[in-house]
């Protein structure tokens, strides 16, 4: 059986935009294709910021009919004091204000060993209300503490559907009683009008960190 050596001068890796390197038959082995399903868009670092925001057309960001879903992953959030955490959608106007309905669970278990438990938590569901969604409970302001997790929002820019979303939020709790909390959260934005901007912040005070990464994914 014969063995190919690629010589590695030979090979062609010049960087292309919105496309991503394959094998081919040629002589350099190498040619350029589309870029996968999944697209990063976005990544946005906070640094005591009051708000995290993702807006359409604003800072090369894109929350539109280019992607029929979009992903936001939040890597190590970290507080300035122990405050939970909510996202809000902006539904044409300036103001985060669209109105949702949601439902929410969560899990959690202390660093002592008790407390485990898994329940819905009515109270911070919302119905037919324009405030902040909570996804994260009071995060431990420790300076190892943070919380992590993704955001999923479906067919934003659809104007004749509600806007479904959902989100997974994992946070080291606060410093009284310190432990894991796991936050899942569920619901729609009621409006048909376009969904073009996304806002994550805490109830008060600042982001200290945090990383948000936006992704757009396709639908083949």
């Amino acid at each position: 059986m014969a063995l190919t050596k690629f010589n590695y001068n030979s090979f062609d890796v010049t960087p292309v935009a919105s496309t991503t390197m394959a094998f081919n038959s040629g002589a350099n082995g190498l040619t350029t294709m589309s870029a996968g399903a999944m697209t990063l868009i976005k990544t946005v670092t906070a640094s005591s910021d009051s708000s995290i925001t993702l807006v359409n057309g604003t800072d090369d960001v894109v929350l539109d009919s280019t992607y029929p879903i979009y992903k936001v992953e939040m890597i190590n959030v970290h507080p300035s004091s122990e405050q939970k955490f909510y996202v809000n959608f902006r539904d044409g106007g300036s103001a985060y204000d669209a109105t949702k309905t949601t439902t929410q669970y969560r899990a959690y278990h202390f660093e002592g060993g008790t407390g485990g438990a898994v329940g819905y938590q009515d109270g911070l569901d919302l119905a037919q209300s324009t405030a902040d969604q909570m996804i994260g409970q009071e995060i431990a302001t420790d300076n190892d503490a943070s919380g992590s997790g993704e955001l999923w929002l479906f067919n934003p820019s659809s104007t004749t559907f509600v806007k479904h979303f959902m989100a997974h939020f994992s946070h080291h709790y606060t410093n009284a009683a310190p432990g894991c909390i796991d936050n899942w959260t569920a619901g729609y934005c009621n409006t048909t009008t376009a969904i073009d901007g996304i806002q994550f912040k805490f109830a008060s005070g600042n982001i200290d960190a945090g990383t948000f990464k936006l992704y757009g994914i396709k639908d083949s």
